[in-house]
């Protein structure tokens, strides 16, 4: 199947209240304007410069979303244009991602990225370690950044139940945060969980944004 009916096919299924990041990473300029002319507009990258240099080509009104690891060195690259950042994991990030934003008069929409898989590798926070920054006095006094909600990767394996319940524990830290710190800001509203093989496990559990790369693009 081409970029474009894949595309479809996934939009055609989807509720109304999710949206789909198309994970274009490592894909060339040509495979994200197929999507683009196709309507898609929320693009996913987990480089910095990569997605710069992507941006500086492609039409404006795409919304990129930064998903990977983000070094503290690189968010000057992405603040000027970056729409989300999925992948906060720290309070030092936190602050450079508010720092850089100020000095570009902009307020960044940022999601708190939480550890779920059972692999060491996979980076985030814990409950524990989120429920230390959002209680911070360094976080209350950041102006230049929104939570908009939490992210996580589920482990690799062909454990669906595993996957499901993974998504679960996400879906219960988002509520209980929301209920905790955010019960009067309707803009904590989001669940970034789900990707090619695991989505449809992400919206039955509650996921309001899916990120989805080798079902669109192909293998990388």
């Amino acid at each position: 199947m081409s970029i474009q009916s894949e595309i479809k096919s996934i939009t055609k299924l989807l509720p109304n209240n999710i949206k789909l990041v198309a994970v274009s990473k490592t894909k060339p300029i040509e495979d994200i304007k197929e999507a683009y002319d196709c309507g898609q507009r929320l693009f996913g990258e987990n480089k910095a410069l990569e997605m710069r240099d992507k941006h500086a080509v492609l039409p404006e009104d795409i919304s990129w979303h930064f998903i990977g690891h983000l070094q503290t060195n690189k968010v000057k690259y992405i603040v000027p244009f970056v729409s989300m950042i999925h992948s906060v994991d720290s309070l030092k990030l936190l602050n450079e991602i508010n720092k850089e934003a100020r000095l570009k008069g902009r307020i960044i929409d940022c999601l708190l990225e939480i550890r779920i898989a059972t692999e060491e590798t996979k980076f985030g926070m814990n409950e524990a370690e989120a429920a230390i920054l959002l209680s911070s006095q360094q976080f209350s006094q950041m102006e230049n950044i929104n939570i908009r909600g939490v992210m996580g990767i589920g482990s690799i394996t062909d454990d669906k139940e595993q996957t499901r319940a993974e998504f679960a524990h996400l879906r219960q830290i988002f509520l209980k945060f929301k209920e905790r710190y955010f019960a009067n800001n309707a803009l904590f509203s989001e669940i970034s969980m789900g990707m090619s093989s695991d989505y449809q496990i992400g919206i039955e559990e509650g996921a309001t944004i899916i990120r989805i790369g080798s079902t669109i693009f192909g293998s990388r």
